[in-house]
């Protein structure tokens, strides 16, 4: 293989079951790979991304795919899945259902984290990745990365958990909902096209952003410029304004939703006597990292996590940007992950 940046895809031609029921006719994964697959074919880095992300880690995770980085293609030979659900080149709500002929739109069929893991497992089979380096999953990549690790433990050398959870807590279905029902109130929300309740898209990923940066990040970066007198607009309206037009140019309600759905349905004891039976799935050395003011999944959470898994250790980032410091703190994370990854047994690369 060559080591630039590809972008490819992955037909799966036959019904792909759900674990809610009904089935996929079809899938399609879209997935990047960065760097080279050696010879022993053990080199993989597996990324899982997040809720609105891509398969092109170095688009949404600046700093990271880069020479020296804990995703150095020099080294590693990077995977990244776009999701089932999503809107990037995977099967999802504005593809089109080979049993009418149109967009599957609101009549998506339901998904769960379970479903979305089962393509990654499809996909990895089919590049013959049977012995992976490290999974790494951040956030809902982190509910993907959980999940299968329990399913398929012999498959991964190492581990790489952040901000995450092994389970929806009641909190996180809050803030899902509440984002839902920002969309619901858009009475476009139903129409047959592509951008239909883009206004509650925009105030849903509004709601969202205040759970991602939190009140210490906020009022490090929105502060009003001084002024004698009022301001007529302020810089944070601006900014909650500014971002959720930027979501509505590249997602749409109806995959937005379906990620949403899916998430709240993460639960990694489900049908496995419970979560810490669950994690003693897990044996393969595991890194958990923490962020100081992430109010999603908070640093208590992640050293739960962490004390579950048999042969894990916890790590702390101090970020003033809350859930969203495993974007922005790209220094302090190279430091733990590659400090992880040189504490593992030595591979030729």
């Amino acid at each position: 293989m060559e080591s630039q940046t590809k972008f490819l895809t992955f037909v799966y031609q036959e019904e792909f079951p759900l674990e809610r029921g009904g089935y996929l006719p079809d899938i399609t994964i879209a997935y990047n790979t960065f760097g080279r697959l050696n010879e022993e074919r053990d080199n993989c880095i597996w990324v899982c991304h997040a809720l609105t992300a891509n398969s092109d880690v170095a688009d949404w995770w600046p700093n990271t795919v880069v020479p020296e980085g804990f995703l150095d293609p020099d080294k590693y030979f990077i995977v990244c899945a776009n999701i089932l659900g999503s809107c990037y080149g995977t099967t999802g709500p504005l593809s089109i259902n080979p049993e009418t002929g149109e967009p599957w739109y609101d009549s998506f069929p339901k998904l769960t984290i379970r479903d979305v893991v089962r393509a990654h497992i499809l996909l990895a089979d089919h590049l013959k990745l049977d012995s992976i380096f490290s999974l790494i999953g951040s956030s809902v990549g982190g509910f993907q990365a959980i999940e299968w690790a329990v399913m398929q433990p012999w498959r991964f050398r190492s581990i790489v958990f952040i901000a995450t959870a092994p389970y929806a807590s009641p909190w996180t279905i809050a803030i899902d909902e509440t984002q839902r029902m920002s969309i619901f109130a858009d009475k476009t929300y139903g129409e047959k096209r592509p951008d239909a309740a883009k206004d509650g898209l925009a105030a849903a990923r509004a709601i969202g952003l205040l759970t991602y940066r939190g009140g210490r990040g906020y009022n490090l970066t929105q502060q009003d410029h001084p002024s004698e007198g009022v301001p007529d607009y302020h810089r944070a309206c601006s900014y909650q304004r500014h971002q959720g037009e930027k979501l509505i140019k590249r997602f749409d309600a109806y995959s937005y939703v379906t990620i949403l759905d899916m998430f709240d349905t993460h639960n990694v004891g489900r049908g496995r006597n419970g979560i810490a039976e669950a994690l003693k799935h897990i044996t393969c050395p595991v890194v958990c990292v923490g962020i100081t003011t992430d109010i999603i999944f908070t640093p208590e959470e992640m050293k739960e996590l962490s004390e579950m898994i048999p042969n894990s250790e916890y790590r702390e980032i101090d970020s003033e940007f809350g859930h969203d410091g495993f974007l922005v703190e790209h220094t302090l994370l190279k430091k733990i992950i590659n400090n992880f990854f040189s504490s593992l047994p030595q591979q030729k690369q």
